[in-house]
């Protein structure tokens, strides 16, 4: 079916990253008394502010996680970027990491200078349209005009997938997730394309979430995980670490009620152990105190709990964990070995 076009003029927005190193990102962190943590400018589950107007969410965890490691509480500012600006921010030292649902991909990886310190959420690029329009696949897009944030792989995957398949479409270009709920909502745009878990948290701040259609088709894997910028592999090391941590974290049932007291003495198992600093000099080897893990989980609950709490099925957003369950429940997530 052919959708109604608007006249929009596409834009297509390069990003040019300085390679800038930054050595001893830790000795800078620790002089300045907080982290600078990057993340989204507000999405509902992943980064958004309460009613006191604190930043909460499942990106916002992971910088809470880090800032607890190195301080013993998470002391942290954040830093709102646009998919435009995260890159230039992180490069230029702006801030210290990114935790914004970014795709770690070979090009961001290579050629933008970033070091991805793993992957928080499998994630992948889906469509949502107003179930007025009776479209139930997004074979039956050809000619739609699409929301599409600029600056990101979802803008490549879109255009990807409209020529394997032979379509046609007209983009709607926008910056933010509240620009794209404005847009989209106005109907300026017949469909709204991003990472699937991102379509189902706006959906749920829509005024009547059930008049609008997730479609069936991921066209796209979305590995999205924290990113450092190079230079710094220590720095990279904490920041992989502490997310490691929380994902053996839920693995052994470490949890943000327990673990003190898990930590008060050597227990039966030797990971836990060396998780959680009853057992040998881990901490010191990233140059943090030897509870620095326990101060992680303390501070954000381990990964599922942090899951349950922002995305989980009890949520407004109300996502099942799929790929992000843990190895042993049937998903890919686990960490390497606590050695």
């Amino acid at each position: 079916m052919k959708l109604t076009k608007l006249a929009i003029a596409a834009g297509v927005t390069g990003v040019c990253v300085a390679g800038a190193a930054h050595a001893a990102t830790l000795d800078d962190v620790k002089a300045r008394g907080q982290l600078r943590c990057g993340i989204n400018t507000g999405i509902p589950g992943f980064a958004f502010t309460d009613q006191q107007g604190n930043w909460q969410g499942f990106d916002v965890a992971l910088c809470k996680a880090v800032g607890a490691a190195i301080f013993g509480e998470p002391k942290v500012e954040y830093v709102s970027l646009t998919g435009k600006t995260r890159f230039t921010a992180l490069a230029s030292g702006e801030v210290d990491m990114l935790s914004r649902n970014t795709t770690w991909t070979y090009s961001r990886d290579t050629d933008l200078k970033l070091d991805f310190a793993g992957v928080n959420y499998y994630d992948g690029q889906g469509f949502i349209v107003p179930k007025a329009l009776g479209v139930t696949s997004a074979m039956e897009l050809d000619g739609a005009t699409v929301c599409i944030q600029t600056g990101t792989t979802t803008e490549l995957n879109l255009a990807d997938f409209f020529r394997a398949n032979d379509m046609s479409y007209e983009p709607v270009p926008i910056e933010t997730e509240t620009e794209a709920k404005e847009k989209f909502l106005a109907n300026a745009c017949d469909v709204y394309t991003t990472d699937a878990s991102g379509l189902a948290a706006t959906r749920s701040s829509y005024p009547n979430p059930k008049d609008y259609v997730i479609l069936p088709e991921i066209i796209s894997k979305e590995p999205l995980g924290p990113a450092v910028r190079h230079g710094d592999n220590d720095w990279g090391d904490i920041v992989r670490w502490t997310l490691n941590a929380l994902i053996v974290a839920e693995e052994k049932g470490v949890t943000a009620e327990n673990v003190k007291d898990m930590a008060s003495a050597p227990g039966d198992d030797p990971e836990v152990n060396r998780l959680l600093g009853t057992e040998g000099e881990y901490g010191s080897m990233m140059g943090l105190d030897k509870d620095w893990a326990v101060n992680a989980i303390a501070a954000t609950g381990n990964y599922g709990e942090i899951f349950d709490a922002y995305l989980g099925p009890d949520t407004d957003i109300g996502l099942e964990r799929g790929l992000n369950a843990l190895y042993t429940d049937g998903g890919i997530l686990y960490s390497p070995p606590f050695r």
